[in-house]
């Protein structure tokens, strides 16, 4: 299979596109589509009831992490204990209604600054929806912390849980992929929800992948030649692990 990977710049451009007054989304419809996405892509590869009951949803302070705050609604019904690390939080109305939403299912917040090992030892998977394409240069306190403790832990695999990133796997360049000359800065996840389409730095990924956000119509489809698979019935995730970039 062979699907189109978008750079940093296709992949803004396409999000201005659905936003558009011909596309007619709105930031708030796209984030509830991709944080179902996400959800459901955490249900299909660690399901509850195989002894996933615990998810660590991490949040980024832009869009990246208001998908994780979607998420953690929608893994909450389907029958998960979601527990959300939002350190850096948005001053925005609709940040500020996602997070009320979970504070209305009586969804944890857990500590505001840090993360410790405790917390990703307690959790049975993480969800990584810290940074998106958007996001360049070196990560600050307090992600940078934790991504650390997310690399030390892959190091252990007795200890090691498993991750599922949203879009890109944080720390990495979206364009380029993992600093080869210091991959010890990146982390492999076990999954990845790519939106939209496939990031250009995503194919260095060697784990389950999924393509999530279905919200792209024809029109858009043919205009940037993404040649997206079908997503089958009513599902909002799509396997596409093993595709490779247009040639």
């Amino acid at each position: 299979m062979f699907l189109r990977y978008l750079s940093s710049t296709i992949a803004q451009q396409i999000d201005r596109d659905l936003m558009s007054p011909a596309g007619g989304f709105s930031i708030d419809q796209l984030m509830e589509l991709a944080g179902l996405s996400c959800a459901e892509a955490v249900f299909r590869s660690y399901p509850p009831n195989a002894g996933y009951q615990r998810v660590l949803v991490a949040c980024g302070p832009g869009n990246q992490g208001g998908d994780g705050l979607v998420a953690a609604r929608h893994l909450k019904h389907f029958g998960y204990t979601p527990l959300v690390w939002y350190p850096k939080k948005k001053d925005a109305p609709l940040f500020h209604g996602l997070e009320q939403q979970l504070r209305n299912l009586d969804i944890e917040f857990i500590s505001e600054t840090g993360m410790t090992q405790s917390m990703v030892s307690s959790s049975h998977v993480i969800l990584d929806a810290i940074f998106g394409f958007s996001f360049k240069g070196e990560p600050r306190e307090p992600f940078k912390s934790l991504l650390q403790l997310w690399i030390d832990m892959k190091k252990d695999p007795s200890t090691s849980k498993p991750i599922v990133s949203v879009d890109i796997p944080s720390s990495w360049n979206v364009d380029l992929g993992p600093d080869a000359s210091a991959i010890a800065k990146s982390f492999m996840p076990e999954v990845l929800v790519s939106l939209t389409a496939p990031k250009s730095g995503s194919r260095y990924f060697t784990g389950q992948h999924w393509l999530g956000g279905r919200f792209v119509d024809l029109t858009l489809n043919d205009k940037y030649d993404l040649r997206l698979p079908p997503y089958p019935g009513t599902s909002q995730v799509v396997d596409i692990t093993g595709a490779e970039p247009l040639p």
